[in-house]
């Protein structure tokens, strides 16, 4: 374990039918297996099941940010095409910032993998300083979303977005994350690495 700052992170899964109970949700188990092998800090996780609603994804998401201090904020769920699909307008709408480059690339890595892919609409935003990032619903498409494409020697051929979210916490004013290469290397300018602990 690295001897360094603790990193708080907001896990928010997004479902109407997870949230009444209808199927068990996939999306926060995903995401705190996959946080828990990439990122070295000590962690604490807030997590948050909640329903394809606006005002409550919006609240809820300024909770996390405002109230619980979450230096990360990692939604999963609600932004295809479909009606009830809200999570991109409830993340703008309490947004400081919009980041467009984290869509950007997510909507590359999954055309590796689908056609559809076009069809996302998650979004990457900062408020105050933490970051927001929408990813999508499956823990298939959340593990390639955020480790990137790797050939069958294991070098990296498309990256993934969590080896810049690292950089981006510390240019926003949170804690120096480091990660677990193996999983996720992390980029920084060589001015901005902190020798190993």
């Amino acid at each position: 374990m690295s001897e360094n700052e603790q990193v708080v992170i907001g896990l928010v899964s997004i479902s109407d039918r997870a949230s009444k109970g209808v199927y068990k949700d996939e999306g926060l188990p995903a995401l705190d297996e996959w946080l828990g092998k990439a990122i070295r800090n000590s962690l604490r996780v807030i997590e948050r099941l909640i329903p394809d609603e606006e005002a409550v994804i919006s609240q809820t998401l300024r909770e996390l940010c405002d109230k619980e201090q979450c230096h990360l904020v990692l939604t999963t769920g609600g932004t295809g095409p479909a009606p009830r699909d809200v999570t991109p307008e409830a993340t703008l709408a309490i947004a400081d910032r919009e980041m467009p480059g984290f869509g950007e690339q997510m909507r590359q890595i999954s055309l590796h993998f689908v056609p559809t892919a076009i069809l996302s609409r998650q979004v990457g935003v900062i408020r105050g300083k933490t970051l927001i990032v929408n990813l999508p619903g499956q823990p298939k498409s959340i593990r390639e979303t955020l480790e990137g494409l790797k050939d069958a020697e294991g070098k990296q051929i498309v990256h993934g977005l969590f080896a810049a979210i690292p950089y981006c916490i510390d240019l926003i004013g949170g804690p120096y994350i480091e990660t677990d290469d193996t999983v996720c290397k992390a980029f920084r300018p060589k001015s901005a690495i902190r020798p190993k602990a």
